[in-house]
């Protein structure tokens, strides 16, 4: 291929270890229905083993990964927050990935090249980012389940238009949960539902979004651990660029237009 950081090792419907079909989950992995509610710290995930790859997997169809870890080297084995790196996996519109567990380093986490499913993923040490989400303004986009740790700074990155659903995920230690891109050469509007989200300080902000391009935070079901000053903001708005130049900051909190919430979806553990 053109792009020698790419390989295509899945197809549809095929399971990234042998003998695991994209139907069968194994032992200890949460079905769609049970994940309305997060894992907590003490219940991550243990693999069922470690597969070492340097190359961007690309991923089409639907694909069980049968709770393997996978760990970055090479290009993917930085570890660094330098933007550009590539994806450990990147995901073909209308693609599903489910049960995988990222180590690190993990270079950019996972690209959707457009809609995607992302069922039951785990970050153990978050890259540059945890998973980008691109497309055009009728993209949909959901995280089923899972959770992300030790995020120097995003977690969820959207840089194309249309709606991310996120429901039944765990992060902890991170700077930001979801953030639609500030400063994109093309920007959208972007639309993000958090539903039954368990949050863990050290974090910065929950959700940030740009409110001159019409985005909107929905939140529901969110609870805080481990933040007795509440300083992790759960809505952020801000001017964001066209293009390049930086964002500037312009509010917090629920506005009824943009950050859709009231004080009682937010609870503090």
């Amino acid at each position: 291929m053109a792009n020698n950081h790419r390989r295509k090792l899945f197809t549809t419907r095929r399971s990234l270890i042998g003998g695991i079909s994209a139907g069968v989950l194994v032992a200890g992995a949460l079905t769609t229905t049970s994940m309305m509610s997060p894992a907590s710290a003490a219940e991550w995930p243990t693999p069922s083993d470690d597969r070492r790859i340097s190359e961007t997997q690309e991923i089409s169809g639907e694909v069980d990964g049968g709770m393997v870890r996978y760990i970055g080297e090479g290009d993917l084995g930085d570890g660094g927050q330098d933007e550009g790196q590539p994806p450990m996996f990147k995901l073909a519109d209308g693609a599903t990935l489910k049960n995988v567990i990222l180590g690190a380093p993990a270079a950019d986490g996972i690209h959707c090249s457009g809609s995607c499913t992302l069922e039951n993923v785990w970050w153990e040490d978050v890259g540059e980012d945890a998973a980008t989400f691109r497309g055009g303004n009728g993209a949909t986009f959901q995280v089923i389940g899972g959770g992300a740790r030790k995020a120097e700074d995003k977690v969820l990155q959207h840089n194309g238009g249309g709606t991310l659903k996120v429901r039944g995920f765990a992060v902890e230690d991170f700077g930001k949960l979801y953030r639609s891109c500030g400063n994109c050469s093309t920007q959208y509007e972007r639309h993000v539902e958090l539903d039954t989200i368990e949050v863990t300080a050290p974090g910065k902000d929950i959700v940030g979004i740009n409110e001159n391009f019409g985005d909107t935070a929905r939140l529901r079901n969110i609870t805080v651990k481990g933040d007795g000053d509440r300083r992790i903001r759960p809505c952020v708005r801000w001017q964001g660029k066209e293009g390049g130049g930086e964002p500037t900051e312009s509010g917090s909190g629920p506005d009824g237009r943009h950050c859709l919430y009231s004080e009682g979806d937010i609870s503090y553990e």
